[in-house]
């Protein structure tokens, strides 16, 4: 008899109208591995910070019919990835759930509804490639509070062979569409949500791992030469991490440079991607006089996406229930103390080998 297999989707979330977004801000803010204070201040902060802002994040959502599409769309990679694990897996019947961090689906409705359908393995797969504390770490977090059973836990897939085909060859074909331009002209910027630099400092390694993402990128890319890791979607007074990539397209855009912008942090169209990348930068793209803009489009559904994706999951069912790194063991250098894999002790490839 076959094995009932729950896929526990992580991602953001969204407002799924204008009533919605100051109560999806609300709930961002008051994360406390999003705001490092203490919880009184903490949620003052998060109630003004969403009462502020929710006025102007309102006009941005209304450009995409009032609300997120990111649930929508990973409601789709969850059909697409329950169809191609149910191939690979026949006998076994595989049910995908998403668990949303700041909106509905709530992590502790999906956690409920997999303790409802007692599946015997549960897989928990977020669909953020690099771990930060910010995301994967406090989805994890959530999961457990929600009252999350025993699983087995992806924590990251920066360099998936896969998820990083799938990335090189929509940046390639972005450039064929855009007419093949001078490699000698172009330059790839490959733009990631940010992070403020003390996140970074104490130990998350996200930063690290997005990197490891475009270097693997890169070698796939040997016809475009010129790449830039920068970081976009800055809130707030703290010093981030940079480049930033407006400032990064400004620079290619006065070097008459011929701009291919690929998300590489981000596997679904939503804000950041529709609005910030598609209008806000590529006006000041023009603005400065870019020889041409491209945007890349996200990994969505896309085949390669969801291959990595089965194979994924399919690894995780193998072997004990708990943490699983890429290809079995920690690939964070020994400084990302908050690495999931080094805070449960977990050796790295290279002491195993020893």
């Amino acid at each position: 008899m076959g094995r009932r297999i729950a896929v526990v989707l992580f991602n953001l979330g969204g407002p799924d109208d204008q009533k919605t977004i100051k109560p999806f801000l609300r709930n961002l803010f008051r994360d406390p591995a999003i705001m490092y204070v203490p919880n009184p201040v903490r949620e003052a902060l998060a109630w003004l910070i969403s009462s502020t802002r929710g006025p102007k994040v309102a006009k941005e959502y209304a450009k995409m019919g009032g609300g997120s599409p990111i649930v929508p769309e990973t409601r789709a990679q969850a059909e697409a990835l329950t169809a191609a694990l149910s191939a690979a897996l026949p006998g076994d019947e595989i049910r995908c759930f998403l668990a949303m961090r700041y909106w509905h689906p709530f992590t502790h409705e999906a956690a409920a509804e997999v303790k409802a359908w007692g599946p015997d393995e549960t897989v928990l797969l977020p669909l953020y490639p690099q771990f930060s504390t910010t995301t994967t770490g406090s989805s994890l977090k959530a999961w457990r509070d929600g009252g999350g059973g025993e699983a087995r836990t992806i924590c990251c897939f920066p360099a998936q062979p896969d998820f990083i085909a799938a990335h090189a060859r929509l940046i390639r074909e972005a450039w064929e569409t855009a007419g093949r331009p001078d490699p000698e002209n172009v330059r790839v910027l490959h733009s990631a949500h940010g992070l403020p630099e003390v996140t970074i400092k104490r130990g998350d390694p996200y930063q690290w791992q997005v990197h490891q993402t475009v270097d693997a990128v890169k070698a796939l890319l040997p016809e475009l030469g010129d790449h830039l890791t920068c970081f976009q979607s800055k809130v707030g007074p703290l010093e981030w991490i940079k480049p930033a990539t407006e400032d990064a397209v400004q620079e290619a855009a006065k070097d008459g440079k011929h701009i291919i912008l690929s998300p590489i942090a981000f596997v679904s169209e939503h804000i950041e991607t529709l609005v910030e990348l598609d209008e806000e930068y590529a006006e000041v793209a023009h603005e400065h006089g870019a020889a041409g803009y491209a945007r890349v489009p996200t990994l969505s559904v896309d085949a390669g996406f969801i291959e990595a994706l089965k194979t994924l999951t399919v690894d995780a069912l193998s072997g004990p229930v708990g943490l699983k790194p890429p290809n079995g063991a920690p690939v964070c250098p020994a400084k990302f103390g908050r690495c999931p894999c080094r805070e449960a002790g977990l050796e790295s490839a290279g002491n195993r080998a020893a």
